[in-house]
């Protein structure tokens, strides 16, 4: 995990608290405070779960680009060596 991720989930993890403790400190019903909680957790899972998804999507596009560069790569890099064998030869 590189270093941008860790801010990321840190500051996520902070807010989560910062909100599970308001929400804990203020003056509602038992009830109504964990209907509140649980539907901020469960906001949060989403929100978690979509980033995780546009990230991995994000890695598998850079993937396949680099997959395909290489491709391209090689392809030139065969038709020069071809080229110069057929100079030589």
């Amino acid at each position: 995990m590189n270093t941008s991720s860790k801010v990321v989930l840190g500051i996520l993890g902070a807010a989560a608290a910062g909100v599970v403790i308001g929400m804990l400190l203020a003056p509602e019903k038992g009830e109504e405070t964990r209907k509140k909680l649980r539907k901020t957790a469960e906001d949060w899972a989403d929100s978690v779960s979509n980033l995780w998804a546009r990230g991995r999507a994000a890695a598998d596009e850079a993937a396949n680009d680099l997959k395909e560069k290489a491709r391209y790569g090689k392809s030139a890099a065969e038709e020069k060596i071809n080229k110069v064998k057929e100079t030589m030869g």
